[in-house]
């Protein structure tokens, strides 16, 4: 072999040696970081790509998923330029990019080599696997966490069910009792104010239960026709005066000729009634509640919007856990959200939740028009 043969063989072996580092540096930053951010994965991929091409002093990088680059400090748009597409699950998702800066001398694809051409598309066919695999770890997080969620819920489930059960005699009895005391002729008034106070605990005292019922799935729902915009004007009438006293205007889009639906009209109340109490509460100083009605094909839709305090991320993906609230202790019981997600979902319906800090929480319901099968109960 001559010298020019020898120094030609040691030049391809230095490039093929620096390719294998390069897969072998990728497929460890995706080990070593399988639970990081896959942002963090891709950046870090595109850092390591330059040092694996020939001209290394002029290379530069790029990672496009989704939209969203992820390129090496350098990187500019050139016309020496080698890509391959990430393919995940059959869709094209972005691509692999490596560039130079500068011109040089032709070689099997312009200035790059063949070898070089099967390793970018080695690596793109590498962060494909890595994108798969991390969506495939972040689905199994998250069914993981919902049979952990179906597992405190079957548990809270039968302990609501032996509560309501065993305070509903007594807080009856006390009620029972307390409105016949005050009944009795000639009673003084500090005795007549204080049995008030005891019959409105006890009221107070008794919906809670009724909700701890619903929540256990021990209140069937009944199908009956009911007019959407009906359950709504009747619901604001009880709401009108709170509003008004604290500043919150109330702005009406009622859809005309809203056709009747298969529902169940004391849970479709009370769904309103809880969403409109949050907004409230939600307003101490004024704003603007915003109650609209309306069709989307087969589908009646009801949309509560507030502009008040919103809710994070970290509250919003908590907020139909039954018994979670952020409400001081005489504000609420953490039932209310949960209790309206089940009767929706009972429904056939589905929510959507838009909200951020500090500009107001929008509920979207949509319901079928006849979404309630016979004999359905309240599932959570």
């Amino acid at each position: 072999m001559s010298m020019t043969d020898k120094t030609m063989a040691e030049a391809a072996l230095r490039e093929r040696l620096k390719e294998l580092s390069c897969l072998y540096e990728v497929v460890r930053l995706a080990a070593e970081q399988q639970d990081g951010s896959l942002e963090d994965i891709l950046q870090g991929i595109a850092d390591l790509l330059p040092s694996a091409w020939q001209h290394t002093d002029i290379a530069e990088a790029r990672v496009t998923l989704d939209g969203r680059d992820f390129p090496t400090r350098g990187f500019v748009e050139s016309d020496w330029k080698q890509a391959s597409e990430i393919i995940v699950d059959g869709k094209i998702r972005g691509r692999v990019e490596v560039v130079y800066l500068k011109s040089r001398h032709v070689a099997f694809e312009g200035p790059f080599l063949r070898e070089e051409r099967n390793l970018i598309d080695a690596l793109a066919a590498e962060v494909s696997g890595i994108v798969e695999r991390y969506h495939a770890r972040s689905e199994r997080a998250r069914l993981e966490e919902q049979i952990l969620h179906a597992d405190r819920l079957a548990t809270i489930g039968q302990l609501a069910a032996g509560v309501a059960h065993e305070l509903n005699e007594p807080l009856s009895n006390i009620l029972g009792f307390a409105q016949l005391a005050a009944k009795t002729p000639e009673l003084p008034d500090e005795a007549r104010s204080d049995l008030e106070k005891i019959v409105s605990a006890s009221m107070h005292a008794r919906e809670i239960v009724r909700k701890l019922r619903l929540f256990a799935r021990q209140t069937p729902a009944r199908r009956e026709e009911v007019n959407l915009n009906d359950t709504v004007s009747e619901g604001l009438y009880f709401i009108e005066s709170r509003c008004a006293k604290q500043g919150i205007r109330i702005e009406r889009r009622i859809a005309p000729d809203l056709p009747p639906m298969e529902a169940d009209p004391s849970q479709l109340h009370q769904v309103l009634t809880n969403l409109t109490v949050n907004a409230i509460q939600a307003m101490p100083d004024g704003g603007s509640l915003v109650i609209e009605t309306g069709l989307d094909g087969d589908q009646a839709v009801l949309i509560v919007e507030d502009t008040g305090e919103g809710m994070s991320e970290e509250v919003k993906r908590q907020i139909f856990l039954p018994f979670y609230t952020t409400k001081d202790v005489d504000q609420g019981t953490g039932l209310g959200l949960s209790v309206v997600d089940g009767i929706v979902q009972t429904h056939g319906g589905s929510i959507k939740v838009a909200t951020s800090p500090g500009k107001g929480t929008r509920f979207e319901i949509r319901i079928p028009l006849s979404g309630l099968p016979s004999g359905s109960e309240v599932q959570i």
